[in-house]
């Protein structure tokens, strides 16, 4: 499977096969896997199968930390920290690599996982998937992150590189995406803070035949 891959870059069944074969591997494979697949990713920025393989896995090691009772497996903590390195290597990825669609599409599932799992844990109560440490589940501190990064991201240094612009857009609809799914009084925060006007005049400016579109999603902003 592994010379399949090589061989056959960008190979949407072959990566399909290893998502199947996931839920057969042993939790120690799972986590060689999701370091193992990191280089590649990293090298080949454009393939969505392989940052879909790596979501197959984050997911599976979820799974693992809510049904397992085998003491010697990943803690709540090694997966909290695994989440936020994820986070920090994609939004490096994001910077380096400008307007690469699949960059943005697994930071939204990065964003839903940590949402779903870690955003609303109450650090009073203890369960297998409850926060350990505020420096990695603060919503405040995750809010800044995001926006930083989305500032950062809107800046347009040449405008006769398309990639730029297309960084913007999906920057813009990534903040947009974030705040409608955040808890609400967070999602107000990052409302605030991202500016929906000013947004919406950089989407507009970017691409203003989707005027329509732009208007449909910045309305509740």
């Amino acid at each position: 499977m592994v010379l399949l891959l090589q061989n056959s870059k960008m190979n949407y069944r072959a990566w399909n096969h290893r998502c199947w074969l996931v839920s057969y591997m042993p939790e120690a494979q799972v986590l060689h896997e999701l370091q193992k697949s990191r280089d590649w990713a990293g090298l080949h920025v454009a393939d969505n199968s392989c940052f879909h393989y790596r979501t197959r896995l984050l997911l599976r090691m979820v799974e693992d930390l809510q049904h397992s009772q085998d003491p010697n497996s990943l803690s709540s903590a090694e997966l909290q920290q695994l989440l936020k390195e994820e986070l920090d290597w994609v939004g490096s990825l994001i910077m380096r690599y400008v307007g690469r669609e699949a960059l943005w599409l697994h930071r939204r599932f990065l964003s839903v996982l940590w949402m779903k799992y870690f955003a609303t844990c109450d650090l009073n109560i203890s369960g297998p998937l409850c926060c350990e440490s505020t420096d990695i589940c603060d919503n405040s501190k995750f809010v800044d992150n995001e926006l930083k990064l989305y500032e950062a991201c809107t800046i347009i240094p040449d405008n006769d590189f398309e990639d730029y612009q297309a960084q913007a857009i999906y920057s813009a609809t990534y903040i947009i995406w974030l705040a409608k799914r955040m808890p609400e009084s967070f999602g107000v925060e990052l409302q605030k803070k991202a500016e929906g006007g000013k947004l919406k005049r950089l989407l507009e400016k970017l691409c203003p035949g989707k005027s329509f579109l732009w208007d449909s999603l910045t309305g509740h902003f």
